[in-house]
Parts: C-alpha cells; structure tokens; sequence
C-alpha cells in the first residue's frame, strides 16, 4: 500500500500544532488528510468522510477529548491504526496504550510532542508495510464441557508440549518446560485454558501431574542416552502442595525414570504462595531436600511479597512475559527487571525472562545482565517428538548461537 493511498484524520486542538500535523503528512505523501480540535468534530468528520486508515491523535483537549473518541470508534471500523501524539506523562500514556489494545484498535506509535517527522514518516511506511488483505474467519472455537474434559484426561489426550529454555549469549539449551496441550478429535491443539479450569474445580490436577511426569520423565531419559542432560519444569499449582504424598509419589517417579530430583524443577506462581499453609511449606522442603528445584514463576505479575520470598525455599524466579514486551518502550518495565535480576543476584536465586520474542528483547536482556531466557524468538512449545528431532538437527541452536 503506497503512502498516497492512505486516509488519516489529525485530532489536535491547538491550530499551529494541528496545521504542522496536517503538513508533515501531505509532504511525505498522503493525499487525504482531515482534521479535528476534538473528539466530538472528528466523529463527524468521520460520518462525513467514512472509515480512515490512521488516526493522529491528542489524548488532552477540550471538550471530547482523545480517550473519549478512541472508546468511541473502538470496535467500529472507522479506524484502522492509531498514533498517539501527547504531552501526557509516560505512566499515563501507558495505561491509553493498553485501553487501545482492549478497544480492538491497532496502536501504530506513541511519537509524543512535538510531532517528530522522522518517527512519523518511519511509522506511515511501517502501516503500509503490513499486508491489509481480509483473513477468512477463523473456525469457530471449541468449548468442551466438564465431561468432555474428564474423559480426555481418563484417555491421556492431555499431552505434554516442551518449549526450551536458554542461555541468552549463546542459545545453548539449559532445560525444557512441560506445558499441557489437548489433542482434540477435531485436529485443533487446544490450549490449557480449556480444560485447566475443570480440572482445577473438579480437584483433578494431581492426576494431569501424574500424566505430565510420567511422559515428561519417559523423554528426558531417552534424552539422557542420547547426550542431552536437559532439567525439566513442570507447573505446579499451590493447592496441591497441601498433598501430603506429593513428594514421596515425585520420588518414587525419580526411582522408576533413573532421574536425579536436580534434574526436575516446579514451577508454582506467585499469587497462590502468598498464604501457603504449613502443609505446603513442608511440602516445599521436602522437594528441595530431594534436589529438585522450586520456580516462582509469573513474577511479578500479582501482588509480591519479598517476606514469602524470603521464607519459602525458592532458587529460582520466572519473570513475568509482560515486562519483556514493553521492555524498551517502558521505563518502569526496564526498572523492573533491572531489579528483579538485582535481587535474584542478592538472594542466590537465578532468574529467567519469559516472553523473548525478537532479538531486539535478547539483546537488552544481555546489556541488563540477564544470561538464562524463554520465548518465542528461540522457540516454540513442541511434542516430544519434534523436542527429539529439533534438539539431533541442531539447525535452531546454530542458528541463533
């Protein structure tokens, strides 16, 4: 799509800054450019003039001001991306950007004020970049109900995916985390959402455990006679700690696979810790005393409490995947994990980053100091099978070495 082509309305409510706006655009190319000092006159230009492809807004003006028309236009189509030109501070332009995101509406750029021309040229060429071909719909999804679930759980249709986790400088593999997927009779690979919840209410989470371990155990000893020494994750919900022969089933499990308790860690997220009971401290010890491994995984992402942090026998913190995301826009979000890993380094616990995705995030997290990663950029949740063919081809680790 040419620059040309595209229909921008500019909303700004002081006049010089608005007729910049309107001629920065014209000069690098767009033919249709309308314009608005408010929320309220660009709705109506909107019904005059139809659906445009961009949306330069304000978000401060009188009157409706660009919140207001955003919430508006949300979910109308009259709106295809939207540029946030502000003065409004970072914390509050950050909150805008994530009401964009939940209005169905593509946020495009947030350039500030004044209008820089360089970054608006580079974010037209990167809308025009994106292919705006119509999709077809997608099937419609599959919401199978309590029995459905329980007896894919009875038929070992829950089966375990592996997504590698790594070294960050040279993409050697350091373990795996077990992750539960649902092979539906349709075809569809049905993620946890779907049925964790069930099985969750239904009190049956020890038994998809069970499942995982003896297949996650099963591949890491056939891993283990082919040269990969891989430790495997596995999540653990803090109810079940409260089980009081969950450690001794987890050792009895070691003794059958010939596996090390070093070579399993449990992943519990933080939220369910923060009133664990004396049952699941014990719990807790017991699993550490074994040598397996305790993750606080999702770090971040609820209501932290250093005291339990300090009280619970963890050695390692999984960051959550939000903070990777805005790593580089987001001040905040760099503050984050530069003192998460601060305070894994003071506490002798490692910490991993969820959600790498580009390498512009890998490179930053090394800057930062961050040496162990998960994501997307290095690679997927896969079967066992395409874990055992991916780890012999080495073609993703040379790739990214």
């Amino acid at each position: 799509m040419p620059v040309s082509t595209l229909r921008v309305i500019v909303l700004e409510d002081h006049s010089f800054q608005r007729a910049i706006a309107v001629s920065m655009l014209q000069q690098l190319g767009c033919t249709e450019v309308f314009q608005a000092a408010d929320g309220a006159q660009a709705l109506a230009v909107l019904d005059e003039v139809g659906p445009v492809d961009i949306a330069l807004c304000d978000l401060r003006m009188d009157g409706m001001d660009g919140l207001e028309f955003l919430q508006a236009v949300g979910h109308s189509g009259q709106v295809g991306s939207v540029i946030i030109s502000s003065s409004l501070s970072a914390d509050l332009r950050r909150t805008v950007r994530q009401i964009i995101s939940l209005l169905n509406l593509e946020l495009l750029g947030d350039i500030g004020k004044p209008l820089p021309y360089e970054a608006l040229e580079r974010l037209l060429k990167k809308h025009c970049a994106v292919p705006r071909i119509a999709t077809p719909p997608e099937p419609p999804e599959i919401f199978p109900d309590e029995t459905q679930v329980r007896e894919a759980l009875a038929a070992h249709e829950l089966c375990a995916f592996f997504q590698p986790k790594f070294i960050l400088e040279t993409g050697e593999i350091t373990g795996v985390e077990v992750l539960a997927r649902w092979r539906h009779a349709s075809g569809k690979v049905l993620s946890p959402a779907c049925f964790l919840p069930v099985l969750e209410r239904d009190g049956l989470l020890d038994e998809l455990l069970s499942q995982q371990l003896h297949q996650g155990l099963a591949l890491q000893q056939q891993l283990r006679a082919l040269g990969h020494d891989l430790n495997f994750a596995f999540n653990l919900h803090a109810g079940q700690l409260s089980n009081g022969t969950l450690a001794s089933q987890i050792r009895s499990l070691l003794s059958e696979y010939g596996a090390r308790g070093s070579s399993l860690t449990f992943e519990l997220t933080e939220s369910g810790l923060l009133q664990a009971p004396e049952t699941s401290l014990e719990c807790l010890y017991r699993l550490r005393m074994m040598g397996c491994r305790l993750s606080i995984d999702d770090f971040g992402s609820g209501f932290s409490s250093l005291q339990r942090l300090l009280q619970l026998p963890f050695n390692e913190i999984k960051l959550d995947a939000g903070f990777v995301q805005a790593l580089t826009q987001e001040p905040r979000c760099h503050a984050v994990v530069s003192s998460t890993l601060a305070l894994g380094e003071a506490l002798g616990m490692a910490v991993v980053v969820e959600g790498i995705e580009t390498d512009e995030q890998r490179q930053h997290l090394l800057n930062m100091g961050c040496t162990q990663g998960q994501g997307y950029w290095y690679a997927r949740p896969m079967s066992s099978g395409d874990l055992l063919r991916w780890l012999e081809g080495g073609q993703q680790r040379s790739q990214r070495a």
